[in-house]
């Protein structure tokens, strides 16, 4: 049986106090001097890495080119799309000296790189023929957050920003989409988190957008986390560069733009949704480290064997041969999320047996030392995935409710965590006044269903369906 870390607060008791106590028991982050600046130490780095070289694969199948842009942009640069900077104003950090010299024109450290794309964009366009620009860049952007918790909202994010350039408006909306359902289907298919998908309000898209897309999971406690967006920019941030070039008839005109990202605030998503009141729970597609061999006695033969063919089958593995109990390291495995407990003992060896124990379910299965070990964990390791995504995904859905009276709408919202689903005219007036009665935001507007009554606050006609919750 496992033992029970003592350290970590009952997801049930404290949901705050849990999540604080994984990243840190897990040694996944530190503090650092720098308020809301964290520490990602190895281990969690390694998850990051992960979802960097998948992610960057799929980028790449998709057309997309990664390059660097500076981090610093002028203050010219940046006001050159208000309403762009306007979104971004109270989240800036300035550099105002360079030395011991103060500067000419204060810097912003970028919070997005939308008008750093522009000024290039401009440089290197100027034909039908340099179309489409795809490009991307893995980095570092700073927005200073008044409120932060690791993974979820710091000031300094690892990120990546998709930014395109296109002929047509037709070519970047698909291009919007594209990149949309591949954070989907990363989403789903690798850290197993379903997800609902959706363009966002006026009041909520991203600041200088035309339309933002969102990817929108729902943590363990039901609520939101908004865990990627993908935007259509139209060719508003193009007219205001004065970015043009010759099309096919020889006449200048604007093109189109797109931008999409996804942060380390998918560290966040993966612990919120999947991890027990043991520790860390990974999806094996994501986990640096699939199998934590616990060897008890003198098995080192058996021991040889099995991390051989483990190397030959490409699955990762540690030997925890320290001198701590069996029973600590298996509390120890557990918190530390590792989805396969492989136990070797000298007295299931005269058995002929070894033990698979699955994180995600702490089911230990008995495997027959000739067995094809490799190929059982492998086994394991996929029925896991499906499983802890189909976990995921019916809590998710016993979450979600519908209200068809803004009296019904408050009770839920009062009474129920997790996403209610209304009708609703599109207002601004009555999306603050949600916000003002519940605390509750919009999550995303479900463009394939129906209205099917009136707007949920004002009873007036309504243009969509929609989801409310709270966010992180």
């Amino acid at each position: 049986m496992a033992i029970k870390n003592k350290d970590i607060t009952s997801r049930d008791v404290d949901f705050a106090k849990w999540y604080t106590d994984i990243v840190k028991k897990a040694d996944l982050v530190d503090y650092s001097s720098v308020k809301g600046s964290m520490i990602i130490r190895p281990y969690g780095y390694a998850i990051w890495e992960n979802m960097v070289s998948i992610l960057d694969k799929m980028f790449k199948s998709h057309g997309v080119l990664n390059m660097q842009m500076p981090m610093f942009i002028p203050e010219s640069l940046l006001n050159i799309e208000k309403e762009h900077v306007e979104g971004f104003a109270p989240e800036v950090a300035w550099v105002t000296q360079g030395g011991s010299e103060s500067l000419e024109e204060k810097m912003c450290v970028r919070p997005t790189s939308e008008v750093l794309f522009c000024e290039h964009f401009k440089k290197i366009i100027k034909s039908y023929r340099d179309l489409p620009l795809v490009y991307n860049q893995w980095c570092t952007i700073v927005r200073w957050e008044k409120t932060t918790r690791p993974f979820l909202r710091s000031r300094e994010i690892l990120w990546q920003e998709g930014h395109t350039m296109h002929a047509t408006e037709e070519e970047a909306k698909e291009r919007t989409l594209e990149m949309l359902h591949v954070y989907e289907d990363f989403q789903k298919n690798y850290l197993g988190i379903p997800v609902i998908i959706g363009p966002k309000t006026d009041q909520e898209k991203f600041a200088g957008a035309s339309k933002t897309y969102s990817l929108e999971a729902m943590m363990y406690d039901g609520v939101a986390l908004q865990n990627g967006t993908s935007h259509y920019f139209g060719n508003k941030f193009a007219s205001a560069f004065g970015i043009e070039f010759l099309n096919k008839d020889n006449k200048l005109v604007t093109p189109y733009q797109t931008s999409w990202g996804v942060t380390t605030r998918m560290l966040g998503a993966l612990i919120m949704v999947h991890s027990d009141d043991n520790g860390l729970v990974l999806p094996p597609k994501i986990a640096p480290t699939k199998v934590v061999i616990i060897p008890i006695g003198d098995v080192n033969e058996a021991l040889n064997n099995i991390t051989t063919s483990l190397k030959e089958n490409d699955i990762t593995y540690i030997v925890d041969d320290s001198d701590k109990s069996p029973g600590f390291k298996f509390a120890e495995s557990e918190v530390k999320g590792y989805p396969i407990r492989l136990e070797i003992g000298a007295r299931d060896l005269e058995k002929g047996i070894v033990t698979l124990v699955r994180r995600d379910t702490l089911e230990k299965i008995e495997v027959n030392i000739k067995d094809n070990i490799s190929a059982k964990i492998s086994e394991v390791m996929e029925t896991m995935q499906t499983d802890m995504y189909e976990k995921a995904r019916k809590r998710r859905d016993s979450m979600l409710y519908e209200a068809s009276t803004y009296e019904e709408f408050k009770s839920l919202a009062k009474n129920k965590n997790g996403f209610i689903k209304v009708n609703f005219c599109g207002s601004a007036n009555c999306e603050n006044k949600i916000k003002d009665d519940t605390g509750l935001k919009s999550r995303c507007i479900l463009e394939e269903e129906k209205v099917n009554n009136n707007c949920v606050v004002c009873n007036k006609k309504a243009k969509y369906r929609i989801f409310f919750g709270k966010q992180y």
